[in-house]
């Protein structure tokens, strides 16, 4: 089973404002042979890419950071429900015959300023840009994944005369981890299709509350 994934640069950034919302992106193309193909583009795919990401989160932050699931709504917390530092509604699942995505809105948490409580998105989208041939003149098929936070407004950048400062810090921190985990996720799709093949026998487990 062939999967490339390759990284595309983040767009350029004329420094970050000091009002508002923040807005920040990660892609990559993914290239798969005909046959994976085949398997992965099916509306349960988009299902299991966000399980997949709230999994590797907690992976990486090895188990810090987890998911705690209700009916309506998920957070992400720190070590426990006690710490909740960011709550989504429930997601929103869209298909289409060249692209699908699944969006969580942002509902609150410790980072998220209060002027920014259900305002933003987390969306994880996924577009077919078509296929080409390989080397051997096999048919491949080429994937863009992007994930995107936006209209984000960082409880840590603050307000008034501190703001100028509160951006930078939030820069240096938050964003940075941000995205050296999307991008870590990014690559980790190289796993997606044998994750395809095995969901049926390994169910997603919701994580138990503390």
């Amino acid at each position: 089973m062939s999967v490339q994934i390759e990284l595309l640069p983040d767009p350029v950034r004329h420094g970050l404002a000091t009002t508002g919302g923040v807005q920040c992106e990660q892609k990559a193309v993914i290239t798969v042979d005909h046959e994976t193909f085949e398997q992965i583009w099916t509306p349960s795919t988009l299902e299991l890419l966000a399980r997949t990401y709230w999994r590797f989160l907690s992976k990486r932050s090895l188990g810090a950071i987890r998911v705690v699931y209700r009916p309506d709504s998920q957070t992400v917390v720190l070590f426990s429900k006690r710490i909740p530092l960011l709550r989504f509604d429930s997601p929103t699942f869209q298909t289409d015959t060249d692209s699908a995505y699944v969006e969580w809105r942002i509902d609150k948490g410790l980072l998220v300023a209060r002027a920014g409580r259900d305002h933003g998105y987390l969306r994880i989208e996924v577009k077919n840009q078509g296929e080409c041939e390989d080397d051997g003149g096999g048919k491949r098929h080429r994937l863009e994944v992007s994930a995107e936070v936006s209209n984000f407004y960082p409880w840590i950048r603050g307000s008034g005369w501190f703001a100028r400062v509160g951006t930078w810090i939030y820069s240096q921190t938050q964003l940075r981890t941000h995205i050296w985990v999307t991008k870590g996720f990014l690559r980790s799709l190289e796993d997606l299709p044998d994750e395809v093949l095995k969901a049926g026998e390994d169910p997603d487990r919701e994580p138990a509350d503390n």
